[in-house]
């Protein structure tokens, strides 16, 4: 696995590798090296000197880095000269070029592809609110796709079915998205469907490259059911709630599997661990679920390991049975 240094002037380092883990999860491979103001080009040398010496002798190393020509680049790249075939430094850092750093390792093992790969990401984390202030590109933009009434035939093809009551946030639009590589992002939700704010947080969180849309479960079923304009189509879909997933299987959407991802505490909800809480209702929904064949991935990232539903369902109805 390719290593990651994260340098900066002051704190921002670490700050920004905390931001990344409540993300993407905890990184294994990921130093930060900081550089006080009491410290000089010496210290900082030697912090990343213990840094890399933390990494494997044949890892690859990638330094992400503030600032171009500060002294946290200049140090690094004093080091970099001796290792230029297969190290790589890229500056301006900022969040969403960390987390697709930490998701570029899923499936790229060269510090320079990944590098490669970075900045272009970097520079489509910038944005701008009003749009219209965002400079004009030097050329015009290719054509958008097709609508979906002018698709090719075919059904839509179901490349990840979550129940996450975040919905589409940096979990599902770095590291599912790479994982599955959906074309379009669709929240099933009659709630987030009437709801014109969070529709726009929505459809603005989406990756680059994949449509994002919010829609009524009744009108999940009825694309679940036309196999005339939505062939080649790869769909992640997220569900609120359990209750939202039962009724799109009722109505006929096809699914075989569905992850579990987060559900948020509420009044009358217990927590059996970090990130699930349920109540009565949510567990009998999940046993429907399960009659109908239904199995259940619980993970929050593809990295990390499959827990045990039924063995998370037992203990959230002990809880609720104790608490009654």
């Amino acid at each position: 696995m390719v290593g990651i240094i994260l340098a900066s002037h002051g704190q921002f380092a670490a700050g920004i590798k905390q931001s990344g883990q409540m993300i993407f999860g905890e990184q294994e491979k990921v130093e930060v090296v900081t550089f006080m103001p009491n410290e000089g080009p010496d210290d900082l040398k030697a912090h990343l000197e213990e840094a890399i010496a933390k990494f494997d002798p044949e890892d690859d190393v990638l330094f992400l880095v503030d600032l171009w020509g500060g002294s946290p680049f200049n140090q690094a790249n004093g080091l970099f000269e001796a290792h230029k075939d297969k190290w790589a430094i890229v500056t301006g850092l900022n969040l969403p070029m960390l987390i697709e750093a930490y998701g570029s390792r899923l499936s790229m093992t060269s510090a320079q592809e990944i590098a490669a790969h970075l900045v272009e990401a970097g520079r489509d984390g910038v944005k701008i609110k009003p749009e219209a202030l965002e400079p004009k590109p030097a050329t015009a933009p290719a054509a958008a796709p097709a609508a979906s009434n002018g698709g090719k035939p075919g059904k839509l093809e179901y490349v990840l079915a979550r129940i996450d009551s975040r919905l589409l946030h940096g979990q599902v639009a770095t590291a599912w998205s790479k994982d599955v590589k959906p074309t379009r992002i669709i929240v099933v939700s009659d709630d987030v469907a009437r709801d014109k704010l969070r529709k726009q947080l929505i459809t603005d969180a989406a990756p680059g490259g994949v449509k994002a849309h919010v829609i009524p479960v009744d009108q999940m079923i009825k694309i679940a059911q036309d196999d005339q304009h939505f062939g080649g189509e790869r769909a992640l879909l997220l569900f609120e709630t359990p209750q939202d997933a039962l009724r799109a299987v009722d109505g006929g959407v096809p699914l075989k599997t569905i992850n579990v991802g987060s559900m948020a505490h509420s009044a009358g909800k217990v927590q059996p661990n970090k990130v699930l809480a349920f109540d009565q209702d949510d567990i009998d929904t999940f046993g429907k679920l399960k009659a109908k064949g239904i199995d259940f991935d619980v993970r929050k990232v593809p990295t990390d390991s499959k827990d045990s539903m039924e063995g998370i369902l037992k203990k959230a109805q002990d809880a609720l049975n104790a608490a009654k």
